[in-house]
């Protein structure tokens, strides 16, 4: 569900964003995604509705992933 934002806000937000997927963490966090999720479609695996994750090291839904596990994103270090 996308955000009720005025044009003015939705620029921001789009700018932040945009700075926050620009930092080296990220960038290399998006470029172990892509080469695992190579590998593993490459050997056969089914990876539709499923993300990486970067701290427990294997393939989850995207539910599980984006919520931390069920603990939501609050408390979630980095």
């Amino acid at each position: 569900m996308s955000q009720k934002l005025s044009a003015e806000a939705k620029a921001k937000k789009a700018k932040r964003d945009k700075k926050y997927a620009m930092t080296s963490d990220r960038k290399a966090k998006k470029a172990e995604n892509q080469r695992l999720r190579r590998l593993y479609l490459k050997r056969g695996f089914k990876l539709a509705g499923l993300d990486y994750d970067h701290e427990d090291k294997k393939f989850e839904s995207i539910k599980r992933n984006r919520g931390n596990d069920g603990n939501g994103t609050k408390t979630e270090t980095t």
